[in-house]
């Protein structure tokens, strides 16, 4: 029986299976839960058909998507809830359409050998072990550990896919475009909450919303928009990217997010420190410095001053003769707590994941949860993903590979400082397009690779190519 021919029974199996399962689910569901079940056949459908059409409805519901609040106590962590999401959703059906379809095509593969496949099963073990550890004692209740760790899983399922999908240039440049396009309309989002005085914040992100996280978010693209900038040479898409640089800079600063404008230290020095076009960079830099009091609105002033002139209340740690905000002020007494008092209690393995006190910081939330194995582990990750953007962005000579590797690495150290005062690396919306970047980054150096040995061969002897080692099967 030919390839073919089994592609085809595995996807009428496929469907007729997730047709009966949806079948029995939408007698008891709501007509918009009915809905979205139809929605979601129809995308694991499309995604076993073309993979890239999956990634693109990925990338939309990273920020476009709604949430679902789930209270229910076997799922309920210390303080923290699981909230589920709509790409929490189709991930699990694009993701099940993908393993059918790597087990028809031998030749796809499933998990690809990247450099990050270790530090990843490391550091998901890590997470594993403690959680399973901290069940058997007692500190993580219910399942709220596993689906906790679950949900961090979803990252890597993301990059994995991209991996294994991404080919040429082209793809690149589409779903990097793409990415700018859905930030553009979350900006949009943004501006039309503006009026109404308060915080902004993504959308679909419930009644409080959060917009810290959305500060996260932009600042990641914020970077890799200056990333291109800086090396592409025509003008028409610098003068798209210089015009979403407003947008982004405005709802960035409806955020009120002081994590989030702090992070943008880190990444002005990140492009100045590997950029070539350093004038260019301090002239921009010395403008902001000189106008930006100047055009700033007052609460945003405020808000930046805040951490130290809010009026005296309980809570606040002060340092000399100067008052720490309560919100900050808390964030210091976790760091303290954790290690100092708490991490000596469990120093190997933590509490395991959602057995601590909920911490609003990632580090100690790391060591608290996973213990020194765990962070280890999350710092070896970190570590290699550094050092293969780095690599990316010396060797290639590509304009938009130097441009999404230069704005990556930038993103990269805003991120390691947005972590200080947020759970950055454990948040979907900041974490699902920075997985996608980073898988982008990995495949970089291949692409390039695979294209210069096609043009250098004669036309007459140009054959489809080995495996690269790099995208060899485990």
């Amino acid at each position: 029986m030919s390839s073919f021919q089994n592609k085809n029974i595995v996807l009428l199996l496929w469907i007729g299976s997730l047709t009966l399962i949806a079948a029995l689910i939408m007698t008891s569901a709501s007509t918009m839960m009915g809905v979205m079940i139809i929605i979601t056949l129809i995308i694991g459908a499309l995604t076993f058909l073309n993979t890239e059409f999956a990634l693109y409805v990925l990338i939309a519901a990273m920020l476009l998507g709604p949430q679902f609040g789930m209270e229910g106590e076997a799922i309920r962590g210390r303080g923290r809830a699981m909230t589920l999401r709509a790409d929490d959703f189709l991930l699990v059906v694009i993701g099940i359409s993908w393993f059918l379809k790597t087990a028809v095509n031998k030749e796809l593969g499933l998990f690809l050998k990247t450099p990050l496949n270790k530090p990843i099963a490391y550091y998901f073990l890590a997470c594993v072990f403690a959680t399973l550890f901290g069940y058997m004692m007692g500190r993580v209740q219910g399942a709220s550990g596993i689906f906790f760790v679950i949900k961090y899983f979803e990252y890597y399922v993301i990059y994995f896919m991209a991996v294994n999908h991404l080919k040429e240039e082209k793809q690149i440049r589409r779903f990097t475009y793409f990415m700018l396009i859905v930030c553009f309309l979350v900006c949009l989002y943004a501006f039309v909450q503006i009026p109404y005085g308060h915080r902004v914040s993504a959308p679909f992100e419930g009644v409080e919303g959060e917009p810290n996280t959305l500060g996260g978010y932009l600042v990641l693209m914020l970077s890799l928009v200056f990333g291109l900038l800086l090396t592409l040479k025509e003008t028409k898409p610098k003068i798209y990217l210089t015009c979403l640089v407003f947008f982004i800079a405005v709802a960035l600063a409806a955020t009120f997010s002081r994590s989030s404008w702090l992070s943008l230290i880190p990444m002005a020095i990140a492009l100045l420190y590997f950029s070539e076009k350093k004038k260019i960079i301090l002239g921009v830099i010395l403008f902001i410095l000189i106008a930006g009091p100047m055009v700033m609105p007052q609460n945003v002033r405020d808000r930046a001053l805040y951490t130290v002139s809010q009026a005296k209340e309980a809570g606040q740690v002060q340092i000399g003769k100067t008052r720490i905000d309560t919100s900050t002020s808390a964030r210091l007494m976790s760091w303290k707590v954790i290690l100092t008092k708490d991490f000596i209690a469990q120093p190997l393995l933590g509490y395991g994941v959602t057995g601590y006190t909920f911490v609003d910081a990632q580090y100690p939330r790391v060591l608290a949860e996973t213990g020194l194995i765990g962070l280890l582990f999350f710092f070896l990750l970190l570590y290699t993903i550094y050092r293969n953007a780095y690599l990316t962005y010396m060797q290639t000579r590509n304009d938009f590979y130097r441009g999404v590797s230069l704005g990556f690495l930038a993103g990269f150290f805003a991120m390691l400082t947005h972590g200080i005062g947020s759970n950055t690396f454990i948040i979907v919306r900041i974490m699902e397009p920075f997985w996608f970047l980073t898988a982008m980054i990995i495949m970089i150096p291949v692409i390039e690779k695979k294209s210069a040995t096609i043009e250098s061969l004669p036309v007459e002897n140009v054959k489809p190519l080995m495996p690269h080692p790099l995208l060899r099967n485990r």
